[in-house]
């Protein structure tokens, strides 16, 4: 694909995500897309052929610590980073998936596809916390029961940050309870 054509895939992502963030998934239509990104039906069927295609591509991305773990990186810096980016995603709850994310999972067969991404994320904060113990960075904990904490006390507060008023104080009792249960307050 030419360099725009990326480009433009780029921009209609990024507007579909705060289309999808605000309305959730079954109020937006490709129209609505086609609206926000300033492309016609034509041009943005040329790169999506529908709402659920372009949501996929957004939740769908794929990612480890596997690289910063081949390049001996410190769990601990490993662990503050994606806390750090999470603690975004908390507090700016207008660019929260949430609602979406729960719509299209109780559309038809998408279930599976949710129950699949989970176990790849428990899986990459396994590997996480596995490495922080035999490194000796994080204390001896269940890595199973550890990374499910991690992941489900974080949605608890994305879906939450749709309807409550989740601050930074909340975001960051959140990093620091995390750190705190895998370090021991190292």
């Amino acid at each position: 694909m030419s360099k725009k054509g990326e480009e433009t895939k780029k921009m209609i992502l990024e507007e579909a995500k705060c289309l999808f963030a605000r309305k959730g998934f079954k109020d937006v239509s490709m129209s609505d897309i086609c609206k926000s990104t300033g492309l016609s039906r034509g041009g943005l069927y040329r790169h999506y052929s529908s709402t659920s295609e372009i949501f996929q591509s957004l939740i769908g991305t794929d990612y480890s610590f596997e690289e910063q773990i081949e390049r001996n990186e410190s769990a601990i810096k490993i662990l503050e980073d994606e806390l750090d980016f999470l603690e975004k995603e908390i507090i700016q709850n207008e660019s929260s998936l949430s609602l979406a994310i729960y719509e299209y999972a109780n559309i038809g067969d998408n279930r599976e596809m949710f129950l699949e991404m989970e176990t790849k994320a428990k899986k990459r904060w396994m590997q996480l916390i596995e490495y922080g113990i035999v490194t000796g960075k994080f204390q001896s904990v269940n890595s199973e029961a550890a990374a499910e904490m991690i992941l489900y006390y974080y949605q608890g507060l994305r879906m939450w940050s749709r309807i409550a008023n989740i601050g930074e104080n909340t975001a960051n009792n959140y990093k620091s309870i995390i750190i705190s249960m895998l370090t021991g307050g190292k």
